[in-house]
Parts: structure tokens; C-alpha cells; sequence
């Protein structure tokens, strides 16, 4: 993998099509954006998890070194794997704390960009605590750039901050569905806490506890935290407007509201007794009902937990222990820093771009200007880079005229198999951005094209900036909708 070219970057015109006149309804409140001092940007500012920005550009890799967990959720099955599936708690091998040191310094040479290491199972890291720290004590003495992260149930967190603290581990994850034991009740069947399981409110009583008490520890220790909350529609989709506020108190830094994954092929309970998740758009209400009290984090990919590479992509398949194994470390601090140094002039023209894109385009004149929703095919690095029958995700992206906000990514498959396209697969791609007003591809073939249209979604081809690329196509959308009030 190597970085996005500095320089060079081309537009193509985009494909000028009738706009329609209806409006997505959009009404999200706008993210905390409350200025970051230095020290806050520089902590987060290489984090693809904890920064918006940075998860175009910078990569992260999960080692699988806690198998046991002290907890059951509804949602969780550990048992079930597939190479091709993103889901927490998957893994397809386990691994060593000497193992996971190698994989990472092996993987820090072939993916420069690489800068988080995180252990996130697929049990839990503090069920596993000797292994974990291990891992961790390994990799701080070989990688010092490399930031060291762990997620949690946090229902061993206020048992091992100070350890934490110690070995420089500057970023935590607490999954926290509930802040009202009655309703982690439906959520928790037990917990395994001091030797003994505990079933029902009981158990749950025990692990809010604890994940209140851990949670205020990491702030009072200047570790930041995010907080992952599983939205459960028709179980804990209402309360987690709660859950936010809370956490926001006890000092959480950002909140990451995903949809529950329930395909009953998992094995989970919720999946074999018909929970469903939520669409996107009731995902999206929910985050945008929180997002003035804290900082949301809408690029969540659900990853693995031996994933590898860029969000939104997996290349743990590559470095399976069978292949890693045989390859040498090839960390090397002062190339990692080039790569590092190239990448940052890339987004520092990205933002410039970004900026003199809003200073150009004048979108006002329509009263009550609305916003739209637009899906992006992207491989990385902040841009309209990928075909259209590439794509495996489309970001989506809000746009006003004065700023485009990315909202949320939606997962497709392939259009593209073996060279042609499957109409089926076509319709559910249709289907899952039928919310958007366009889709900003770098090339689309005509029948898809076509396709696209018939179902009022206009396609726009370029190679260049997402949010330039946006706001150009809103400029459009808007004279569409001026002729036709004019009219």
C-alpha cells in the first residue's frame, strides 16, 4: 500500500443530468466542533479511528491475543468465521503475544501507513490481561510510533487503568449499550465477574457499574476514551440519547453509535430469534440526535479483530500466521516518517482544495437551501477515486453548499463479477443509496449508468477531492431546482 500522490490531481467534468426537485430531508444537527488544542490534534491526528481525517489516509491492524470474554451479549458469537465477513469478535486464528509482535513489525514495513495496533479480541482484552499486556510491552519496545489501543466491555477497566496508564496506551474503547440496567437486561444474559457468574439484572447491575467507574478513571488518568453503543431497535434505540449524555459527563471524547448485526448464519441470539438492525436511516436519526452533546464517529467499519489495512478495507488474509511467519520484520522508523511526512502535504493540499472549493461556488440564491445526500466510490486518501463496479462501500456525504459532511458509509456488493454486472446486485445497490441525489464515481460503464437515473440518482465522473467534487455537483443540483421555482 503507499500513499496517495501528493500532487497531480485531475478532474474530470461532471456528468450534467436534470435535477430532480425534491429535497432527502435532512435535518442533522451539526458535530460538536468545539476547536482542539495541539496537543488533543496531535494525539488523534494519525488515529484512522479516533479521526475522521485521518481514515483516509492512515491504516490500523487488530491482533487476535484474547480469546476468553467475561461477558455474554446478545449479539456476540465468537465460534463463527468467514475470511470474507467484518464483524467484531471474528478472528481466523489466534495468535501469541510473539506472534502478534512479529505480525505488527512485519506489517509496519509492507503498510508504512499503518500507525494503530489494537487488540480488540475477539474475547476481551482485560479477560485476558497477561497476553494483552504482553503484546503491548512487546510492541512499545520494537515501534514506539506505533499507538497502542484496546476495547473493552470495561468490566475489568478500573481494575487495570494504572497498568494501562503505564505502558502509554493512549486510547480505549468501552462498548457501553446501556446506562439503565433493565434495559441491559435484554442485552446481557451474564456476567462472569470475581470468579463467579452472575445472571440477569444482577450481573448487569455489576458491569454498568464498573464501566461507570472505569470510564471516569481513563478521564481522570488523561487517557482518551470512545464509547461504541450497538443500537438495538425496539431495545436500546431511544435510550442511547441517554447513554450519550451520560458518558459525555464522565468524560467520553467521542461516541460510536453502530447498527446491530444480526444475520441469523452468526449463531447469535438476537440473530436466531429474529432482531433485526437498523436501516440506515434510522442509524443516522439516532447519531444526529446525539451529535450536539459530543463528537460522533460515523466512519466505524465494524472491524475484524485481526483486521488489517485501511478502514473499510481487510487485508488480513494477506498475513495469515502461515505467511507472516516466514517473513521478516521489515520496521523501519525513518522510512515510515517519509511516508508519514508525504502523506500530510497530501492532506494539507486536500484542505486547501476543500477550502477554495466553498470560497468558489455560489449555491445561496434558493431560499431555505437544502440538504442533500450524495455516495461517494472511494479507495482512500480524501478522494473520487474508484469505479463504480469496484465499489464494495459508498461513503455518504451530506451537503448544504457551504460544507460537505460525511454521515456514514453503506455496505454493497461487488457490481462488477468477473466482468459483467449481476441485475440483482445492481437493484440492491440502487436500494441502498436510494436516499442519495448522486453517486461520484471515477468512471461508471452506460447500462449502470442508465440504471441509475431511471431511479433519480444522478452520476457524477472525477478524480479529485470528495468535498470539491461535492459542492461542485450541489452548485448544479441547485440551478436545477432554481429553473424549475422559475419555472
Amino acid at each position: 500500500m503507499t500513499p496517495p500522490p501528493p500532487t497531480g490531481l485531475l478532474t474530470s467534468a461532471p456528468t450534467e443530468t436534470k435535477a430532480k426537485s425534491s429535497s432527502c430531508g435532512c435535518s442533522s444537527k451539526t458535530d460538536t466542533t468545539t476547536s482542539l488544542d495541539e496537543k488533543m490534534k496531535a494525539r488523534i491526528e494519525k488515529h484512522p479511528c479516533y479521526s475522521e481525517e485521518a481514515h483516509h489516509h492512515y491504516a490500523r491492524m487488530h491482533v487476535a491475543v484474547a480469546p476468553a470474554c467475561n461477558i455474554q451479549c446478545n449479539y456476540c458469537n465468537r465460534k463463527y468465521d468467514c475470511a470474507n465477513e467484518s464483524r467484531p469478535g471474528v478472528v481466523s486464528e489466534l495468535l501469541t503475544p510473539e506472534e502478534a509482535a512479529h505480525k505488527v513489525l512485519v506489517i509496519a514495513g509492507k503498510i508504512p501507513q499503518m500507525t494503530v495496533l489494537g487488540i480488540a479480541g475477539p474475547g476481551d482484552p482485560l479477560a485476558n490481561p497477561e497476553k494483552t499486556f504482553r503484546t503491548f510491552e512487546l510492541i512499545a519496545e520494537k515501534a514506539p510510533d506505533i499507538k497502542l489501543c484496546l476495547s473493552t466491555n470495561g468490566l475489568m477497566l478500573p481494575d487495570y487503568v494504572d497498568r494501562i496508564k503505564q505502558l502509554n496506551i493512549d486510547h480505549v474503547t468501552i462498548t457501553i449499550n446501556m446506562v439503565d440496567p433493565e434495559i441491559g437486561a435484554k442485552i446481557y444474559p451474564w456476567v462472569h465477574y470475581n470468579r463467579k457468574r452472575y445472571r440477569g439484572i444482577e450481573g448487569v447491575r455489576i458491569l454498568h457499574e464498573k464501566q461507570m467507574e472505569g470510564l471516569q478513571a481513563l478521564q481522570e488518568a488523561d487517557i482518551l476514551c470512545k464509547v461504541n453503543s450497538v443500537m438495538i431497535p425496539g431495545v436500546n434505540d431511544e435510550h442511547l440519547v441517554e447513554v450519550n449524555e451520560v458518558i459525555r459527563s464522565k468524560g467520553a471524547f467521542l461516541h460510536n453509535i453502530m447498527p446491530l448485526i444480526s444475520a441469523p448464519e452468526h449463531g447469535t441470539h438476537f440473530g436466531l430469534t429474529g432482531q433485526r438492525g437498523p436501516n440506515p436511516k434510522e442509524l443516522k436519526t439516532v447519531q444526529d440526535k446525539c451529535s450536539g452533546n459530543m463528537k460522533m464517529m460515523r466512519h466505524c467499519r465494524q472491524c475484524r479483530a485481526d483486521a488489517v489495512g485501511l478502514l473499510g478495507e481487510d487485508r488480513s488474509q494477506e498475513f495469515t500466521k502461515d505467511k507472516f511467519m516466514e517473513m521478516a520484520p521489515e520496521y523501519n522508523l525513518e522510512q515510515r516518517q517519509e511516508v508519514h511526512a508525504q502523506i500530510e502535504k497530501s492532506q494539507q493540499e486536500i484542505k486547501a482544495t476543500k477550502e477554495k472549493a466553498v470560497e468558489t461556488l455560489q449555491t445561496t440564491t434558493l431560499k431555505n437551501r437544502p440538504k442533500i445526500l450524495v455516495a461517494v466510490a472511494t479507495k482512500g486518501g480524501g478522494l473520487v477515486n474508484q469505479h463504480f463496479g469496484h465499489a464494495k462501500e459508498f461513503m455518504v456525504y451530506e451537503v448544504d453548499g457551504s460544507s460537505a459532511k460525511f454521515v456514514g458509509h453503506r455496505k454493497i456488493d461487488h457490481y462488477c463479477q468477473s466482468g459483467y454486472g449481476e441485475e440483482a446486485t445492481l437493484d440492491n445497490i440502487i436500494k441502498a443509496i436510494s436516499d442519495c441525489k448522486a453517486v461520484l464515481v471515477s468512471k461508471i460503464g452506460h447500462c449502470p449508468q442508465e440504471e441509475l437515473q431511471k431511479a433519480g440518482l444522478q452520476t457524477v465522473e472525477a478524480y479529485d477531492v470528495i468535498e470539491k467534487v461535492a459542492l461542485e455537483f450541489y452548485d448544479q443540483y441547485i440551478k436545477g431546482l432554481e429553473k424549475t421555482v422559475d419555472c
